[in-house]
């Protein structure tokens, strides 16, 4: 394809909103184009496959700084660094999930709790916040 498109063009084809793209261009991960004669700014294929590269990360989890390091990894094709950055968010990751499931199983236990009557207080949730 590689045709010159307009920022909305380029934004509907990455998926995302005009705002992404220059919030992008702001944060210095996405270049902003120069303006033609014309006073628009076009975009081409490699600035939408960056965004989608960008949206693609941020699904995994990595966060902008994060993101911008991968980006510097990509043009150096250096597939170590890479990898060892997948291993470290996949270790958040797994922290992350077992800390879901522990609030999961103590949310799971109140409200049990609350819909029994079990409890010798008013309100166990009320009373677990509380007291900590």
């Amino acid at each position: 394809m590689d045709k010159k498109i307009t920022i909305g063009k380029a934004a509907a084809a990455a998926d995302v909103n005009v705002e992404t793209i220059r919030f992008y261009q702001r944060r210095g991960l996405l270049a902003e184009p120069p303006k033609t004669s014309g006073s628009f700014r076009y975009y081409d294929d490699a600035a939408i496959e960056r965004v989608r590269f960008i949206k693609r990360a941020q699904t995994l989890g990595f966060s902008l700084e994060e993101i911008m390091g991968l980006l510097a990894l990509q043009q150096s094709n250096a597939c170590k660094q890479t990898h060892d950055a997948a291993v470290l968010k996949l270790q958040l990751v797994e922290e992350r999930i077992k800390d879901l499931s522990r609030i999961r199983t103590t949310l799971k236990a109140l409200i049990q709790q609350c819909e029994t009557g079990t409890s010798a207080v008013s309100c166990p949730i009320i009373e677990s916040l509380s007291h900590g």
